[in-house]
Formats: C-alpha cells, structure tokens, sequence
C-alpha cells in the first residue's frame, strides 16, 4: 500500500458518500412510499458505472490497487457512493414496520436489478 492511493481512496469514498448522500435524498424527496427507492438507484447506478469504467479500462480484480482510476474512482469514490449496509437497514427497516413483502421485493429487485445493471455496463463498454 502506497500512501498516495490512501489518500485517493479517503478523498474519493468521501465525495462518494456526500454524493450518495444527496442523490439518495433526492430520490426519497419524491417517493411517497416505505421502498427505498432512493438506495436502489444509488446501488443501481453504483453497479453500472463501476462494471463500465472497469470493462473499458480492462480492469480486473488483480488491479483494483495501485494507480488513481482503481483507487480514487473505483475504489473511493464509486465505493462510497454505493451501499450494502444501507440496504440491508432498508429491509430490516420495512420488515419491522411490517412491510415483509416489501422488504423482500426490495432486496430481490437490489441484487437483481444491480446484476443487470453491471452486466449491462459490460456489456455497452465492450461495444
């Protein structure tokens, strides 16, 4: 580890986050529902982005460290801005306020509408 790929990464997870952030409320601004629609289109976009700028640049797992694409925009920023704990406190979050069925459509329709997305960003980067 290289200090300046620390820094990167503590850069870009930071604007990530404030970008998550205010995207995520945005979104929930204009959802009158108990779906969090807002973490699903930040995981969503999140995916697509990071499978395209990955399959453009040809970046597998075994370069995810050590120069400033993988560490300041994959790593950090792109990172920041998704979440996986947010959406598993949406579910549990549904669940107890008896939305059941709803917090299962949500994490199903998550993982299932974030793996089409990431194929999707594959797929229009290989074009």
């Amino acid at each position: 580890m290289v200090a300046i790929d620390v820094l990167w990464v503590g850069l870009g997870g930071g604007v990530g986050s404030l970008l998550r952030w205010q995207v995520g409320r945005l979104v929930e601004q204009r959802n009158g529902t108990p779906f969090k629609f807002g973490t699903l289109f930040v995981n969503v976009s999140g995916a697509f982005v990071i499978a395209y700028i990955s399959a453009s640049l040809a970046l597998g797992w075994e370069h995810r460290y050590g120069d400033v694409i993988s560490s300041l925009v994959l790593t950090g920023l792109l990172g920041g801005y998704t979440t996986f704990s947010t959406m598993q406190l949406d579910a549990v979050q549904m669940t107890a306020a008896r939305h059941h069925a709803l917090a299962l459509v949500y994490l199903v329709a998550s993982v299932g509408t974030g793996l089409l997305a990431a194929a999707a960003g594959v797929a229009l980067a290989r074009v």
